[in-house]
């Protein structure tokens, strides 16, 4: 005998596994397997949002002997575990150390969830000191894209260990380096160099497919000198803050040219008189392929305008 109310208690419970299917399925992040024992974590390129729990960003794993090297930690205490699950799928050794690139939210925002599993982790100390400044103003914005109840455990949780401007780490008999070697995205980026497969783990340094942003620093100047202090060392693998891993070919495509361009273009305007309004005209057409260019193009042009105008 048919039931009105068994019927709308199914149809509420498979409404209700759906949702959760996918919520799961959007925090999920891919994995992108490089060579050897070496992976990208790749995130969404859309905002965050409580699906992707703060992680619309890229992460590296390193699959060691007897542990994990994770570069950044993801942009919540829940997001830092979706991160653990997508390295249990190819590993099951813990994670024992972890790299934040920079002061980004989601470069350290899992900090705590790694600390917990008895993680070391390791920083720029300008990433630390850009990070205690902006710790509350941070989690006030994550809790707005994601919910207070996705942002459940995240606290603000600093490196172990710092160095200024290089530091070598031998992990397991396999030699990574660590470099700031000036601002990025932030003014603490960093970036991991793992000589035996010539790759660069480089945090919010390059974007792949999707816009970068320049609000932070506004420093343009300065992220081309540290994107190339990085290209000299020729890498086979550059592991972008934004997706998909590739060679060094597609982050100066992406990211190094359109520093460049966004240099020159401004700069040819202050010298013609020009003021922001004819910086925000700047024809940026040959970049209209990446990810949120609508949003942030014109945006990017002011605010190297307005740090470019008192050079």
């Amino acid at each position: 005998m048919f039931n009105p109310l068994r019927s709308v208690l199914v149809a509420g419970v498979f409404m209700l596994l759906s949702v959760s299917a996918q919520a799961e399925k959007s925090a999920t992040l891919e994995v992108q397997k490089l060579e050897g024992n070496v992976y990208a974590l790749v995130g969404e390129m859309a905002q965050r949002n409580p699906q992707n729990l703060g992680n619309n960003s890229t992460h590296g794993v390193v699959v060691l002997k007897n542990g994990v090297l994770l570069i950044d930690s993801g942009g919540s205490y829940l997001g830092a575990q979706a991160i653990h699950k997508a390295i249990q799928s190819v590993t099951d050794k813990p994670v024992k150390w972890v790299v934040n690139t920079g002061g980004q939210d989601h470069r350290w925002f899992g900090n705590g969830y790694f600390k917990e599993q008895g993680a070391k982790i390791y920083a720029s100390a300008k990433a630390v000191e850009d990070q205690k400044a902006h710790c509350q103003s941070k989690l006030e914005g994550m809790a707005r894209l994601i919910g207070e109840d996705k942002l459940q455990g995240t606290q603000c949780v600093y490196a172990d260990e710092t160095f200024e401007t290089n530091k070598t780490l031998t992990l397991d008999g396999e030699s990574f380096e660590l470099h700031h070697a000036g601002p990025a995205h932030t003014l603490g980026n960093a970036f991991v160099w793992m000589p035996s497969t010539q790759t660069a783990f480089v945090g919010d340094m390059v974007y792949n497919e999707r816009i970068l942003g320049l609000q932070y620093t506004k420093d343009v100047k300065g992220w081309i000198a540290t994107f190339e202090a990085m290209a000299r060392l020729k890498p086979k693998w550059v592991v972008p803050g934004h997706g998909h891993a590739g060679d060094l070919a597609r982050a100066q495509k992406d990211t190094y040219d359109y520093l460049v361009f966004l240099r020159d273009e401004v700069s040819r305007v202050l010298d013609e008189g020009g003021d922001m309004i004819a910086a925000g005209k700047i024809d940026q057409s040959r970049f209209n392929y990446l990810i949120e260019f609508d949003a942030l193009a014109p945006k990017n042009a002011l605010w190297v305008f307005e740090r470019l105008e008192f050079e």
